[in-house]
C-alpha cells in the first residue's frame, strides 16, 4: 500500500455543517475522474452515514490515486465497470440498491471528441440511458446528471443564459451532454423519475488531470515547458472552484426541485490568455512560455450562465473566492509533483492492478 497523503482539498471544508446525517446509498459514476473523485471525498467527509460506491470505467482519466485519502473508508467502495455496459450496470444496481445516482461518468475532452466521437455517444448517451433504465426500476429516489454549460454553445457579449435558453451544441462533447440531458427530460417527462441536470461552468481545483487549461498552465510552468494557447486566446470561459461545485451537486441532489435543470456559475469570467499571464503571475514566471498554437474547430468564443435560480430557490452561492482558490491550487500542485509524475509517466495506470487486483484475491 502506498504511503497515504494528507488531503488538502478540504481547507474551506466546515466540518459543523452537516445538512442530513441519515443513512443514504451514493452510487457516483465516474467518481475517479476530477469532479468526481473531489465529490466523493466531499460526501465522505461531510456525510459520516453516508454509503458512497464509486463506479468507473478507469479510462486514462479515472485515477484511483485521487482516492487515496479515504480508500480504506468503511463508507466507500469502489466497483469497477463501465456505464455502457448494461451487465454492469445491473451488478451494480443489485448488490448496493442505492438511494441517489449522481452521473459523471463520461468522455469530456472536446478535442478528442472531435478525433473520435463514437466513444462520446457510446458513453455520454448510451450509458446515460442503461443507468437511467435501471434507475427507473430499482426507485432510485434521485438521479442526477452532472453537464456542462458547453451545451448552450457560445453565448454572445454581455449575456448570461437561463435554464430556459436553447441548447446549441458545437462540437461532439456538448452534443453528447445536452442529448444526455434530453434522456433525462424524457425519464422525468415520459415516466415520472426523479432527476435533476446540473450545468456547470469550468471547474478547476485537486486533482484535476493535466490536459485541462489550469493544470496544464501550471505544470508546464513549472517544467518550463511551452504553454499552449488555442488562437489568439481571447476566448472567454467562466471559473468554479471544485469544491463550489461539489457543494452545489449536494444541494441539488438533496433539495432540487424534480425535473429541473440548474445552472452553476460564478460571474468569474476570463479570457484564456488573461488567466495563463495571471497564473505565471502568481508563480513568477516568464510569459514567454505562452505559445499560441492552431484554433480548435468549433471554438466556441464564450461561456455564461445565469445561476440566480439555483441561489434564489436552493441557497447556493460559490464561497471560495477565485484568487484565493487558484493560490491554493497552485500551492496543491507545487506540493503532489509526484502524483503529476505519475500521470505524465502514466504509472497511475497500474494502480488498480498493483492495490486493488490483490484485494479481490485475498477475499476469493
Amino acid at each position: 500500500m502506498k504511503e497515504k497523503k494528507t488531503d488538502s482539498a478540504f481547507d474551506f471544508f466546515d466540518e459543523n455543517k452537516i445538512v442530513n446525517d441519515e443513512h443514504k446509498i451514493i452510487l457516483v459514476t465516474g467518481g475517479a475522474g476530477f469532479i468526481g473523485s473531489n465529490f466523493i471525498r466531499y460526501l465522505i467527509r461531510k456525510y459520516p452515514n453516508f454509503k458512497v460506491i464509486n463506479f468507473d470505467k478507469l479510462t486514462y482519466a479515472g485515477n484511483l490515486n485521487n482516492l487515496t485519502t479515504i480508500e480504506d473508508n468503511a463508507n466507500y467502495v469502489f466497483f469497477k465497470g463501465d456505464v455502457a455496459d448494461q451487465k454492469d450496470v445491473k451488478t451494480a444496481f443489485e448488490q448496493f440498491n442505492p438511494d441517489y445516482v449522481v452521473h459523471f461518468a463520461a468522455e469530456s475532452h472536446v478535442d478528442k471528441s472531435i478525433i473520435n466521437p463514437d466513444i462520446f455517444l457510446q458513453t455520454n448517451v448510451l450509458g446515460t440511458q442503461i443507468l437511467l433504465n435501471y434507475s427507473r426500476e430499482h426507485k432510485v429516489q434521485k438521479f442526477v446528471q452532472v453537464s456542462t454549460d458547453e451545451v448552450y454553445g457560445s453565448i454572445d457579449s454581455n449575456l448570461n443564459v437561463t435554464e430556459e435558453a436553447l441548447i446549441k451544441p458545437n462540437n461532439p462533447y456538448s452534443a453528447s451532454k445536452a442529448s444526455a440531458d434530453l434522456l433525462l427530460r424524457v425519464a422525468y417527462q415520459t415516466y415520472g423519475q426523479s432527476v435533476n441536470v446540473i450545468r456547470a461552468c469550468n471547474n478547476f481545483g485537486y486533482y484535476q488531470f493535466p490536459e485541462k487549461l489550469v493544470p496544464v498552465i501550471i505544470h508546464n510552468a513549472f517544467n518550463n515547458l511551452d504553454i499552449p494557447i488555442y488562437g489568439d486566446g481571447m476566448n472567454i470561459r467562466e471559473w468554479m472552484h471544485v469544491e463550489d461545485h461539489c457543494r452545489a451537486i449536494d444541494v441539488v441532489m438533496q433539495n432540487g426541485k424534480s425535473g429541473e435543470i440548474y445552472n452553476v456559475g460564478t460571474g468569474n469570467r476570463w479570457k484564456n490568455i488573461d488567466l495563463a499571464e495571471y497564473i505565471l503571475d502568481k508563480m513568477n514566471i516568464n510569459k514567454k512560455l505562452i505559445s499560441y498554437v492552431l484554433d480548435r474547430q468549433g471554438h466556441d468564443v464564450r461561456y455564461s450562465v445565469d445561476s440566480s435560480k439555483i441561489q434564489q430557490e436552493l441557497g447556493w452561492k460559490p464561497q471560495i473566492e477565485f484568487e484565493d482558490g487558484l493560490e491554493q491550487v497552485i500551492t496543491w500542485y507545487s506540493n503532489h509533483m509526484d502524483w503529476i509524475e505519475e500521470i505524465t509517466s502514466g504509472k497511475y495506470m497500474n494502480y488498480y492492478d498493483d492495490i486493488y487486483k490483490p484485494r479481490m484475491m485475498e477475499t476469493q
